[in-house]
């Protein structure tokens, strides 16, 4: 089963950094390998340039209205916008994946793969609708995804979430998910990054091996939970001063951060992946105290990187951290549950141990690129059968 042609529609994608921006690469990536040909359709935030070939693999970018500082890109239906779709028209896909619900991108693609007859499955990356962090807003936006829901429910009808959380979460649309094609991680790239280690962090910032390092990658947004760390990381330091913070990102919190910054709290800004390996590689403890979420591949990486993970339950890494023997999963983000949280980490080495190799051991068995490919391919046949 080789040699298929699949158009995946992601509204981001890299250079911007996002989850879902890194669920899209590696899936191409691993499409390659298996002998597939696949094709991105995003947007141009910036300078970027309409179309490029980016990793192996030829990018288009639709003209757009990048709406709250580009977390929102809203296409135009443009003369850029005709000649993409003309291009693509031209080609014979097996297969569109659209990424994200909630996008006009999103609709575009739907209606582009009904038109010309090509199987399109779409994949739910969220657990909550989202959020700007303003009542009324995040209100209006909430009826606004409910409506381009029910357009996109018209032209597409295969659902799949990159975890349960997210199929759970598509009920809320009235939407009965096909499938899981879990986030995941390439174990082995992880494994070579790290025995050919770019930066050692510990080194760097001169800090002892017997202190506790804390790490959170990712989204630098209020919903990722980072003040209610920041908070927690001080009450720590009361008590501890060899317990130490990294923060590695951006996003609209990089100011609040670099304000808060001390010799316990330390911001990394943007850090490429060779270098959230190394990162982790010289964490003890991951935090993700996010209160929304689909599957975090930082989560993902962090125990690639034989990190505890102390996280919500939110999302999929409840699916990766299945019980208190793989790590620490709490209910929400408030203080009150983060800091005994973290103090109970930081205290209990012997259990970060063995959590670390149990968790290690499920993320090898259950969430590799290799299972996600083989799964898009069998789709792309059941639907020829079909």
């Amino acid at each position: 089963m080789a040699n298929k042609k699949i158009c995946i529609f992601s509204a981001q994608h890299l250079p911007h950094m996002g989850g879902v921006e890194r669920y899209t690469y590696n899936l191409c990536k691993k499409l390659i390998e298996k002998g597939n040909e696949p094709v991105v359709v995003t947007s141009k935030i910036g300078d970027l340039p309409n179309f490029e070939i980016m990793h192996d693999t030829r990018i288009y970018r639709f003209n757009c209205y990048p709406f709250l500082k580009g977390r929102y890109p809203f296409l135009k239906k443009d003369s850029e916008y005709k000649k993409i779709i003309s291009i693509l028209e031209k080609e014979n896909f097996d297969l569109v994946i659209v990424n994200t619900r909630f996008y006009r991108h999103s609709l575009v693609a739907m209606k582009f793969a009904e038109k010309n007859h090509i199987p399109c499955i779409t994949i739910e990356h969220g657990t909550s609708h989202l959020s700007v962090n303003n009542k009324v807003l995040d209100y209006f936006g909430s009826l606004y995804e409910h409506a381009l829901t029910m357009l996109d429910k018209k032209h597409c009808d295969n659902y799949y979430g990159v975890s349960l959380a997210c199929n759970d979460w598509l009920k809320h649309f009235h939407i009965e998910a096909k499938g899981v094609l879990y986030n995941s991680i390439d174990v082995h790239e992880v494994e070579d990054l790290i025995k050919n280690k770019c930066e050692n962090y510990r080194e760097k910032y001169s800090i002892s091996n017997d202190a506790t390092v804390i790490t959170f990658t990712g989204r630098l947004l209020p919903e990722k939970g980072i003040p209610q760390l920041l908070n927690v990381m001080d009450e720590i330091n009361k008590k501890c001063k060899d317990v130490y913070l990294f923060i590695a990102g951006e996003g609209d919190l990089e100011d609040m951060i670099n304000q808060r910054k001390n010799k316990h709290i330390i911001p990394l800004g943007r850090i490429d992946f060779n270098h959230i390996v190394a990162l982790l590689d010289d964490s003890d403890i991951f935090c993700l105290p996010s209160f929304s979420e689909g599957f975090s591949t930082s989560v993902l990486e962090a125990v690639a990187c034989k990190c505890y993970i102390v996280t919500t339950a939110r999302g999929g890494s409840k699916e990766l951290v299945i019980s208190h023997n793989y790590g620490t999963i709490i209910e929400n983000n408030s203080e009150e549950l983060l800091l005994p949280a973290l103090e109970n980490a930081i205290l209990n080495k012997d259990k970060r141990k063995t959590a670390t190799d149990l968790s290690y051991k499920r993320l090898c068995e259950n969430f590799t690129w290799d299972t996600v490919e083989s799964k898009v391919e069998s789709i792309i046949e059941e639907f020829r059968k079909g």
